[in-house]
């Protein structure tokens, strides 16, 4: 009997935010997203989102993971891991399931532990507020 085998993952399903690129304004994605430019606004990955270490943040950041090694200032509201390498600065509350913080890493803000459940409320919440102010 022949074996089924399952399609290869598409590793070119990622929304990329170039080096020396500027964006404004609020984006979503159903994939990864990996920032290594300037982005100021909301960005929200049903997966995870990478900062780069040339990357510089400003405003929330809502996904299922993040890895951050670049420049941040604004909230993270992420569902499962979060992962602060050297030599990223955070600025900013962080509302994370589990959370690692490398040596050398810097962080400024409030960290507070969250549930699934209270992940979803408040990125529902976080989505209603951005559908008014359309």
């Amino acid at each position: 009997m022949a074996k089924i085998s399952e399609p290869a993952a598409n590793i070119n399903i990622v929304s990329r935010i170039s080096m020396g690129t500027l964006v404004k304004g609020e984006i979503m994605s159903p994939e990864d997203i990996r920032i290594d430019g300037t982005f100021i606004g909301k960005v929200k990955s049903q997966h995870r989102i990478i900062i780069g270490e040339q990357a510089m943040i400003e405003g929330d950041v809502i996904c299922e993971d993040a890895e951050v090694w670049g420049e941040c200032h604004g909230n993270f509201y992420v569902k499962e891991n979060m992962i602060l390498h050297e030599p990223c600065i955070v600025v900013g509350d962080l509302h994370v399931k589990r959370l690692t913080i490398e040596t050398g890493s810097q962080f400024e803000g409030k960290c507070s532990v969250i549930t699934e459940e209270e992940f979803e409320s408040i990125s529902d919440k976080l989505n209603a507020s951005s559908s008014e102010s359309k």
